[in-house]
């Protein structure tokens, strides 16, 4: 195994035959680093790899038929206490670092409220409260991720600016903001879902305010980048969805009446994508 880690350059070997982290490495495999991947990493052990086994299914029969008769995608990875903590943590490890950049591209500077749509135990929120002191947002998701949400707050001291407001966005409004957030949740739904929540978005969202999109995004060509076609292949077993183009999100932003829509690409592998509300 150590030669194996050794092999996929994850390790470093010494002449005297000491195995250890490459300094680059270090931070993702880290449990004390802001960076570790370790809680998605265990998603795809634990959740994924059962699921792959799907696909030859999905290529003879089609996605549609082969998933008619499962649950809906929240209903297994909320399914009981244990799997929602696992899930809340692989979404906290995927999401926590980079969304750091992604909130100083968002430009909040002169911004109140933040909505943050389907925003688990609050990495986006968390990342920009820490970086705008007049911030205050809210997280909206579903009723039993609130348990997730206090102790974020009591983490970070945020109990005064850190919000939960329980529902579900297919069949409540969302609720009203100078910014209205989807971190990592438009790539779970449908084309068609997507314009549904893009539109109650729009509704959402106060005048002169904007929505933010942070998601993977393929090259217009669809051959990559790898992370982005690999993590597809994850939401097409997981999920409803897909990753897009940039060019499909701002059609959708467009065309559920946003304007002024604009690509910000990060340093990493997730970016962002603004629309105005005018």
């Amino acid at each position: 195994m150590l030669l194996a880690l050794t092999a996929f350059g994850i390790l470093d070997r010494t002449a005297e035959g000491r195995y250890g982290l490459r300094t680059e490495i270090r931070p993702y495999l880290d449990p004390a680093d802001e960076h570790y991947i370790g809680g998605f990493v265990d998603h795809l052990v634990n959740e994924t790899s059962d699921q792959i086994t799907r696909l030859s299914a999905y290529l003879e029969h089609g996605k549609a038929e082969v998933d008619n008769n499962l649950p809906s995608p929240f209903e297994t990875f909320y399914r009981n206490t244990h799997a929602l903590a696992e899930f809340m943590t692989a979404m906290w490890s995927l999401s926590y670092a980079p969304s750091k950049e992604l909130a100083v591209l968002a430009d909040l500077n002169h911004v109140r409220t933040l909505v943050d749509v389907g925003g688990a135990s609050g990495p986006f929120s968390v990342a920009a409260l820490q970086h705008y002191p007049d911030l205050r947002a809210t997280i909206f998701d579903l009723p039993q991720v609130g348990d997730f949400v206090h102790p974020t707050r009591a983490t970070y001291d945020l109990a005064d600016r850190l919000d939960f407001v329980p529902g579900d966005f297919f069949a409540d409004e969302l609720p009203s903001g100078e910014a209205i957030a989807f971190g990592y949740v438009l790539s779970d739904w449908t084309d068609a879902t997507c314009a549904q929540l893009l539109t109650k978005a729009y509704h959402a969202c106060e005048a002169s305010g904007r929505v933010l999109i942070m998601e993977r995004l393929f090259d217009d060509a669809l051959n990559g980048p790898l992370a982005t076609s690999v993590m597809n292949l994850t939401m097409h077993v997981e999920t409803q969805g897909r990753h897009r183009t940039a060019d499909e999100y701002l059609s959708m932003l467009q065309d559920a009446g946003f304007s002024d829509c604009a690509v910000h690409r990060s340093s990493g592998d997730k970016h962002l994508i603004i629309g105005h509300k005018r």
